[in-house]
């Protein structure tokens, strides 16, 4: 969303970093941006020779006696230089890890000089704000959120892309009337906000408002603005594995909380995904996220475990048929899946067995074959090269499976 905003309109970017520097007497700033965003960058770069051209920046604005110049500085693109002060370090050129708080930006910045830290969405409001008043923002929104929000919509959605809604809307709203529901009539199942340390919402709590409170209460967050969609396909362990696996690789390694907590969540999961989970370790996967989210040093950490504590809150039953009859109820998760060969069906023809890389597949010419479990990759090869349809997945059943 930030890119889009400074792709499309970065004057108002400027503008509002100028008004900010005025308001608090400021004389130089510093728009960070990732350096993945060659266009998003290349036109920033444009609009702030223009500005001086036209005398906004630089000495003496309008006339005044008011100096205010800005600068890019390039991020590398580590997730963990969202929080603020690993971001103030990034552009110091120093490693982008978390500094200890308090001291706070305001008072202790950058270059240890009180520093006002704030989003490029947030600066992209203040002079629609200036131009039409705070009452017309707070007409849009709630009393305690007020205005709109960008969100990016992706995932499992016909209409994917960026939108802009007033804070009260609905998650199924834009689920359904703007992003027109899930494709193929497929089933929803939930959708996550708020980036990859976001929560997992299930459908039942889709009538909740977009707002910073109402998300709180339910475990969720705003967040960096993103909703990405899971349909009836997804398996919600395999989905919290992949996030988790990307705030493990994320995590800058500064506190031990942060950088051995979520390995060991993730080393926990994929056990399970591999039917290799018993139930004493859903209690562990619970008491450790409580552990990393109070202990960590920055906003990484304490927010890493949130879509694997709300899929077991919502989606325990899928966590314990992974565990209890080794299934993954949307055969997501390879390593609890078993295939058959259905003797009637198949012909013989061989086309599986030339085709299994570990040969796996068992049988003479125009006889029935079978498939040793011990063997198989499941790599689904077979099951793409059979004609006769013969080869199909074994389903466990989940009787007895419940809730707790």
């Amino acid at each position: 969303m930030d890119c889009s905003l400074l792709e499309d309109d970065p004057h108002s970017v400027i503008e509002a970093m100028s008004i900010a520097a005025y308001a608090t007497n400021s004389q130089y700033g510093y728009v960070y941006v990732r350096a993945e965003y060659p266009m998003g960058i290349h036109r920033l770069v444009i609009a702030i020779e223009q500005a001086r051209e036209y005398g906004l920046l630089g000495n003496q604005i309008l006339g005044t006696t008011f100096n205010f110049d800005l600068e890019i500085r390039y991020g590398a693109g580590a997730f963990v230089c969202g929080e603020e002060t690993a971001l103030l370090n990034s552009v110091e050129g120093k490693r982008g890890e978390p500094r200890p708080r308090p001291p706070y930006p305001a008072e202790k910045g950058l270059f240890q000089k009180s520093t006002l830290l704030n989003n490029v969405e947030t600066y992209g409001n203040i002079a629609q704000i200036i131009l039409y008043g705070a009452d017309w923002y707070k007409g849009m929104g709630t009393k305690r959120s007020s205005g709109t929000k960008v969100f990016a919509l992706g995932g499992k959605i016909n209409n994917v892309g960026l939108l802009e809604v007033p804070m009260e809307i609905t998650l199924k709203e834009i689920i359904y009337d703007i992003g027109g529901g899930i494709p193929d009539n497929k089933k929803f199942k939930a959708v996550q906000t708020g980036g990859p340390s976001g929560c997992c919402i299930p459908e039942s709590l889709l009538d909740v408002s977009v707002e910073y409170d109402e998300l709180i209460k339910i475990g969720s967050m705003m967040g960096s603005g993103g909703l990405i969609v899971m349909d009836e396909d997804n398996c919600m362990i395999d989905i919290a594995k992949f996030y988790l696996d990307f705030t493990v690789d994320e995590s800058c390694g500064k506190c031990s909380p942060c950088m051995i907590g979520t390995k060991r969540l993730h080393q926990i999961l994929e056990k399970i995904t591999k039917g290799k989970g018993t139930k004493e370790v859903l209690t562990t996967l619970h008491d450790l996220s409580i552990a990393i989210k109070d202990m960590s040093m920055c906003g990484l950490g304490q927010t890493a475990p949130d879509p694997m504590l709300s899929t077991l809150h919502y989606f325990r039953d899928e966590y314990l048929a992974h565990i209890e009859v080794h299934h993954c109820p949307v055969g997501v998760c390879k390593e609890l899946l078993e295939y058959t060969i259905i003797a009637d069906k198949c012909k013989g023809y061989m086309l599986c067995s030339r085709h299994c890389p570990v040969g796996a597949i068992k049988g003479a010419i125009k006889q029935p074959h079978i498939i040793e479990l011990e063997e198989c990759i499941k790599c689904w090869r077979c099951v793409s090269k059979c004609k006769f349809n013969s080869i199909v997945l074994n389903k466990a059943t989940l009787k007895g499976i419940h809730n707790e």
